[in-house]
């Protein structure tokens, strides 16, 4: 009889968790993000490559590429990777300097990528340094154990992430990037510290600070000098620079109101016929709600929120703490770079250049979003059954 309980626990034991739900949202908006991709970009694509499918066959195949390094990672225990996180740490900086060599690479303006000789592959740094921040801050959140929650692990946690941050900013002048960079770490300091005193001071500080910013560019008008500051002045009137910093954020407006509440039909939207810069990246969800109407953007917004509410579901039954601080990693990446994207379009907050998970056109984005997701269903697998 003993014998018998032996072995129907073992069995019990031997049965893991894989979360199907968590990977079907996933597949959809992937599958949903190429289907955008193709309706968004395809009369550019035409009309610069003679190929319409250009942008989306790009897309599929490094969502090909990171859909294999999703099933490879989540095969693997997530706590192999735990001994790599400083190394990681290392590896994302020397990538960051790396943009300043011939292999840097720019576009649009800007120099944030480097070219992969012989593959015709361009990787951004800046999105290698957000992975390797998830699994650094982990590591780092294990080590300093119930130390994280004084006021010493709390600055140690804010420091850690500080140098890349401020080197994917000044090296690669990619501040929504360092912003996301810096939002994970407080989101995971925020899940491992349970006094929320200064994370309250900490985010009003931010408002204030903001403000005081409008403030003084609204004070300033026209003297108003540097890129940054002009685009906050657009994102307040963006009609009196419709010619210059707020002409991508009005036409992205005239897309939203254009599509009412149903849309005007997949692939009959007009502000993408050279109307609307970077239709297939930042700006896709505006395409969104031009095509699928205020119902197509309303159902993406609930895949995302059911996105993260299975990932916290992971994270609550993680078997220890590395894996739910890699879960909360992952989920605060995905969370912050939604909201800002979705914000940015809707001129909710200044203009700055920032892709929508899983859909928007970028072949860097995707390989390490879906490696970070590989991370999760490794720490999902090694969930039993009997804890759920």
């Amino acid at each position: 009889m003993a014998e018998a309980r032996r072995k129907r626990k073992r069995k019990q034991q031997s049965e893991y968790f894989f979360d199907y739900s968590l990977l079907f949202i996933v597949l959809f908006l992937l599958g949903f993000g190429l289907i955008m991709i193709y309706s968004a970009s395809s009369y550019e694509a035409y009309d610069t490559y003679g190929d319409a499918a250009y942008y989306m066959k790009k897309q599929l195949i490094a969502n090909i590429i990171g859909l294999v390094f999703m099933i490879i990672i989540a095969n693997i225990p997530y706590t192999f990777w735990e001994r790599f996180a400083t190394l990681g740490y290392v590896v994302s900086m020397v990538l960051i300097f790396l943009v300043l060599t011939p292999l840097g690479i720019s576009s649009h303006g800007a120099r944030r990528w480097i070219g992969i000789p012989h593959t015709g592959f361009n990787l951004q740094p800046a999105e290698v340094a957000k992975l390797c921040m998830i699994l650094f801050l982990a590591s780092l959140v294990c080590k300093m154990g119930k130390s994280v929650r004084t006021m010493k692990g709390f600055f140690i946690m804010m420091a850690a992430p500080l140098p890349i941050a401020a080197c994917v900013y000044l090296i690669t002048d990619n501040l929504s990037s360092a912003i996301i960079i810096m939002g994970i770490a407080i989101l995971m300091v925020f899940v491992a510290s349970p006094d929320y005193k200064k994370f309250i001071i900490m985010g009003l500080s931010v408002i204030a600070a903001a403000a005081l910013l409008v403030f003084l560019v609204v004070q300033m008008g026209d003297k108003i000098e540097g890129f940054r500051l002009a685009r906050i002045q657009a994102w307040l009137n963006p009609e009196s620079q419709a010619q210059d910093k707020g002409f991508q954020t009005l036409q992205a407006l005239y897309a939203i109101g254009s599509g009412g509440i149903w849309g005007k039909g997949l692939g009959q939207s007009m502000q993408k016929l050279s109307f609307l810069p970077e239709a297939q990246n930042d700006m896709i969800f505006s395409i969104i709600c031009e095509e699928l109407g205020l119902f197509g953007a309303v159902a993406i917004i609930l895949m995302f929120i059911m996105l993260l509410w299975r990932m916290m579901v992971i994270a609550n039954n993680a078997p220890d703490l590395f894996g739910a601080m890699l879960v909360v990693g992952v989920m605060g990446h995905i969370a912050i770079q939604a909201i800002l994207n979705i914000a940015v379009v809707t001129n909710s907050i200044p203009n700055t250049g920032i892709s929508l998970p899983f859909i928007s056109y970028g072949g860097s984005s995707a390989l390490f979003l879906l490696s970070e997701i590989g991370l999760v269903l490794s720490v999902a697998r090694r969930i039993q059954l009997k804890e759920l």
